[in-house]
């Protein structure tokens, strides 16, 4: 007989195979370096060009924005998983909430002169 209950010893083996396939090293590494090439290109426009300052932004925010997609994908996952559907629309909710607060904050706050 063994010693662990039947559930617990489904319920490991169940996890356990869960976590093999949350990726390859491969896939890690690959994620890393293009976070890393993400991370330098704004740097060295930063320092090393003479882009106006428009440009230059719109440089970090591509970047950034770029950079979230890899980390969702490479690190975290977002494809995969029991409901990898619900993952991407709870994903999109939450961006179109943020989106929502960041808008009406800076379109209050550049209305609120005209008021004063």
């Amino acid at each position: 007989m063994s010693q662990h209950p039947a559930g617990a010893a489904e319920h490991g083996h169940g996890h356990h195979d869960e976590h093999e396939n949350h990726g390859s090293l491969k896939a890690y590494v690959i994620g890393f370096l293009i976070s890393i090439v993400l991370t330098v290109i704004p740097l060295l426009v930063v320092f090393e060009t003479s882009m106006n300052k428009t440009g230059v932004i719109v440089t970090i925010i591509t970047m950034a924005v770029i950079q979230l997609i890899v980390q969702l994908f490479f690190f975290m996952h977002i494809r995969e998983g029991e409901g990898p559907k619900y993952n991407v629309m709870a994903l999109i909710l939450g961006l179109f909430i943020v989106l929502v607060i960041v808008g009406g904050s800076v379109w209050i706050m550049s209305f609120n002169s005209v008021v004063q």
